[in-house]
């Protein structure tokens, strides 16, 4: 599994590289870590002495990473390149073959940032590869489970599968979490519909689906965080109403993605 490690070699990046090393896998496990200078050009003579300064330092620091994190099973290399983050991450992900891009946030007001128009949220729009959003309190080690929150759209059958897999790589168990915003009380169609494609795709997984009844889906997996602290919780970007809401409710963020919780974002 190839994993695409943006670092500014701050203590959050960091803390996604230390995570990312987690989950990667031992055996057949690479990450790469990219760096990205951007530069503002006023003046051209001081933008390329400015230029080769953020370079030496750049080299320098990512040397001392490497050097801390080098492991005989896991490979590990690194890029530094100039140009706007959230595109040069996009492109060397894709020209590498990455499977997921892995990055850092400051917790709450971390993720807040993140998923208001920062280098993170124009990372996800423009990926064609799973994101993983990790806050700065997050441990790899108490990741317990992961969560896919399902809103039995056709679009999400394709992530199912991706998403069995990482779990059982990561040797985390899954669950699945729908939340049920209609007054009817009745166990929504998508419930057997997903327990049938489990049955038939994968014989045998152990099927644990929790139902949330709110007002809207993001209070339902608030109630599903209050309760599972411990988790990766997966969400595909195609909800435009799930995102719609969290993009434009900002309290609503403190509340639903925990300090500790990661997000991973399906594309």
């Amino acid at each position: 599994m190839k994993i695409i490690i943006p670092v500014d070699f701050s203590g959050n990046s960091l803390n996604a590289l230390d995570f990312a090393v987690a989950i990667a896998g031992k055996k057949d496990g690479e990450i790469i870590l990219v760096h990205v200078i951007e530069m503002v050009y006023d003046f051209a003579s001081q933008a390329s002495l400015a230029m080769d300064n953020l370079y030496k330092d750049a080299e320098s620091q990512m040397a001392e990473t490497l050097k801390k994190h080098q492991d005989e099973d896991l490979k590990i290399s690194s890029v530094i390149k100039e140009g706007t983050a959230s595109i040069s991450i996009v492109r060397i992900a894709r020209d590498l073959g990455a499977s997921l891009i892995v990055m850092g946030t400051q917790g709450l007001s971390g993720i807040k940032a993140a998923l208001i128009g920062s280098t993170t949220i124009n990372v996800i729009k423009e990926s064609s590869i799973p994101v993983l959003v990790v806050p700065t309190e997050a441990n790899a080690g108490e990741i317990k489970k992961i969560a896919l929150a399902l809103e039995f759209a056709n679009h999400e059958e394709k992530f199912i599968d991706w998403v069995i897999a990482m779990s059982q790589r990561w040797g985390r168990g899954l669950e699945f979490v729908h939340v049920q915003t209609s007054l009817d009380l009745k166990e929504t169609p998508g419930v057997h519909k997903l327990e049938d494609f489990l049955t038939t795709n994968h014989p045998g997984l152990p099927v644990k689906i929790h139902t949330f009844y709110a007002t809207t889906p993001v209070e339902g997996l608030d109630q599903f965080l209050e309760e599972n602290e411990h988790v990766i919780l997966v969400m595909c970007h195609e909800h435009k109403n799930l995102w719609d809401q969290i993009l434009s409710r900002s309290q609503t963020i403190k509340m639903v993605f925990h300090s500790k919780v990661p997000l991973l974002v399906m594309v």
